[in-house]
C-alpha cells in the first residue's frame, strides 16, 4: 500500500529566544552519571546512512539506534529509571551513596514496600516494571485495548501484572492515576493538573541520549527528527538542540495531538480511536508539562500514516537497524519533511532518533520480510 499524503505544519509558536533553553537539573547526580552505574550500560550506537542521505539530498543522516538500551528494546528506560530514582530519593530525604544496585536497594530499604504504577502503550510501562524489579518493588501496568500481545508479554516478563483498559492510552493514564496512594507511586511520562514533578524528571532522564550523541558525532546536527507521543522526548530534544538546529516532530495521522495543539495554540485532545501501528505514538493529549517547551522549540510538525512507517522500517533494516513501527516514525517524517520543502532541509546534517526495536516481532516479520 502506498503511503497517504502526510500532513505538515510549520509551528506558529516557534521562538528563537531563551524560552526553549535547557534548564539546570539541580541534583548532585546527573542522568548520564546515574545511567552509567547500570551493570549493562554502554552508549547506544549511531549508524551512518549515506544512501538515505544521498536519496534525500542531505549532507548526512545519522541514526541514533535506541533498539537496545539497558537490557530493553527502547529508550524509555532512561526517563523511567531517572524518574523512579528521583521520586524515591525525594521520599528518602537525601541523596544516598551507592555504587551498584545492591547498595542502592539497601539505601532505599527504609522506604518499605512500594508499588510502582504506570500507563503505557508498551515501552514506558515495561521500563517502569524493569526498574521496580531491579529495586525489589512491585509494579502494575495499564495498557489500552488493542495493545499487541508481544508488548504485554514484555511487560509481564518483568514480573508486573498488566491490566487492559477498554479505551485509549489516555484512558489507561486515568486508570493508573486513580491508584495513587502512600505506598503506590504513579510513574507517568505524561502530566496533568497537579501531576508534573515526575514527568519533568522523565524528560531530564533522556538527556543521556544527547550527551552520548555529542561525543559520537564529529559535527553537531543541523536538523533533529524526533517522534512526538505525549512530547517528553521532544521536549528533551528542544532543550538540547533548539538553539542550534531545526527540530522536526513526527506523529501518526490518527493521533497528531502535537499538530492539533500547535494549530490551536494550546493543548487540545485528539479523540480516539488511536489505532496506528506506531503504538508508542498513539496519544490523544500532549503532556502539559512538556508542551510549552515543544511549542517554543519545534520547527515543523509532520503527521504520517502507517504505510510510511512501514517503508521506513524496511529502509532502516537495509542499514542494519532493527526498528519497530514507532522507532521508524522519525525516518518516515524526515522523508515527508524533505519532500515538502517547508523546513529548508536540503544539504543539512540530520540526526534521526530511532526510539525502539522490534517490540512486536510478528508484525516486524510481516512488514520487513524477515525476523528481527
Amino acid at each position: 500500500m502506498r503511503p497517504a499524503a502526510p500532513k505538515l505544519l510549520v509551528n506558529p509558536g516557534r521562538r528563537h529566544d531563551e524560552s526553549a533553553a535547557r534548564p539546570p537539573i539541580g541534583q548532585d547526580v546527573s542522568p548520564a552519571r546515574f545511567h552509567a552505574r547500570f551493570p549493562d550500560y554502554a552508549p547506544t550506537r549511531v549508524v551512518d546512512a549515506p544512501g538515505i542521505a544521498a536519496a534525500l539530498g542531505l549532507a548526512s543522516v545519522a541514526v541514533k539506534d535506541e533498539s537496545h538500551r539497558l537490557g530493553l528494546p527502547s529508550f524509555k528506560i532512561l526517563g523511567a529509571s531517572w524518574a523512579v530514582y528521583r521520586l524515591l530519593v525525594g521520599r528518602l530525604g537525601h541523596e544516598p551513596e551507592w555504587r551498584d544496585f545492591e547498595e542502592l536497594r539497601a539505601a532505599l530499604a527504609p522506604l518499605g514496600s512500594l508499588t510502582l504504577v504506570a500507563a503505557t502503550d508498551g515501552n514506558h510501562g515495561r521500563a517502569v516494571a524493569h526498574m521496580a524489579r531491579l529495586l525489589g518493588y512491585a509494579a502494575r501496568v495499564f495498557v489500552p485495548a488493542g495493545t499487541a500481545t508481544a508488548r504485554v508479554a514484555g511487560i509481564e516478563s518483568e514480573g508486573a501484572p498488566v491490566t487492559v483498559v477498554d479505551g485509549t492510552y489516555d484512558d489507561a493514564v486515568r486508570a493508573s492515576a486513580a491508584l495513587a496512594a502512600e505506598d503506590v507511586l504513579v510513574v507517568s511520562d505524561t502530566s496533568w493538573e497537579g501531576y508534573t514533578a515526575v514527568p519533568l524528571t522523565v524528560i531530564e532522564g533522556y538527556a543521556t541520549i544527547f550527551a552520548e550523541v555529542d561525543a559520537q558525532l564529529a559535527e553537531p546536527p543541523e536538523v533533529v527528527v524526533v517522534p512526538m507521543g505525549v512530547g517528553a522526548l521532544a521536549a528533551a530534544v528542544v532543550q538540547h538542540y533548539a538553539a542550534q538546529a531545526t527540530i522536526v516532530v513526527v506523529e501518526p495521522r490518527s493521533a497528531a495531538c502535537g499538530m492539533a495543539s500547535a494549530e490551536a495554540g494550546r493543548p487540545v485532545e485528539v479523540p480516539g480511536p488511536h489505532d496506528s501501528i506506531m503504538a508508542g505514538l498513539n496519544c490523544g493529549m500532549v503532556s502539559i508539562i512538556a508542551w510549552p517547551t515543544v511549542f517554543a522549540g519545534a520547527d515543523l510538525f509532520v503527521a504520517v500514516d502507517d504505510a510510511a512507517a512501514e517503508v521506513a522500517m524496511r529502509d532502516l533494516a537495509e542499514i542494519g537497524v532493527v526498528a519497530g513501527e514507532t522507532g521508524a516514525a522519525s525516518l518516515a517524517g524526515l522523508r515527508a519533511a524533505v519532500d515538502s520543502g517547508l523546513a529548508g532541509l536540503a544539504g543539512k546534517r540530520v540526526l534521526v532518533l530511532c526510539t525502539e526495536g522490534a517490540t512486536d516481532p510478528v508484525a516486524y516479520e510481516r512488514i520487513v520480510g524477515r525476523r528481527p
